[in-house]
């Protein structure tokens, strides 16, 4: 064996170890999507079902949602949901417990499902309170001038 066979296991060792790919993570990937009837709830299970990777797909006809998990892209999933002719955007809606201003306008959605609002960027909610603020203060008690307003 001696020195060429060792140099030969070592080669074989190094070339093996790039060979290997990296694993993809299993994603969640929620949709919201304009669906009127089961027809629609089904051609969208259809196409969800055929992009590469996709292990399960649910459609929930009610809350206008899909969700896809699997070994998938959030892009390609987005793509292949626009391809049905229909209005898609990535799942808006977050639990309102996460969100630091759930009341103001920018969050608050009646068309949410129960106990969430829309996700708003931590910016948004402040200078929007910050005007809201104003017209409270228009109106408090602690306004020597709310008297006269009124």
């Amino acid at each position: 064996m001696g020195v060429e066979g060792t140099l030969e296991y070592i080669s074989d060792l190094l070339s093996s170890v790039k060979k290997k790919k990296k694993k993809k993570q299993i994603q969640t990937v929620a949709l919201k999507i304009r669906m009127d009837c089961e027809g629609c709830a089904r051609k969208v299970k259809k196409v969800l079902s055929g992009v590469k990777g996709a292990k399960s797909v649910d459609v929930d006809l009610k809350q206008q949602k899909a969700t896809v998990t699997g070994y998938v892209e959030a892009k390609k999933v987005l793509a292949a949901a626009q391809s049905t002719k229909k209005k898609v955007e990535l799942w808006p809606y977050v639990p309102y417990t996460l969100v630091a201003n759930p009341y103001v306008a920018q969050a608050y959605d009646k068309k949410a499902p129960p106990n969430h609002v829309r996700k708003v960027p931590a910016t948004a909610t402040v200078t929007e309170t910050t005007i809201e603020d104003r017209y409270t203060n228009l109106f408090s008690d602690d306004n020597p001038n709310a008297c006269s307003i009124m």
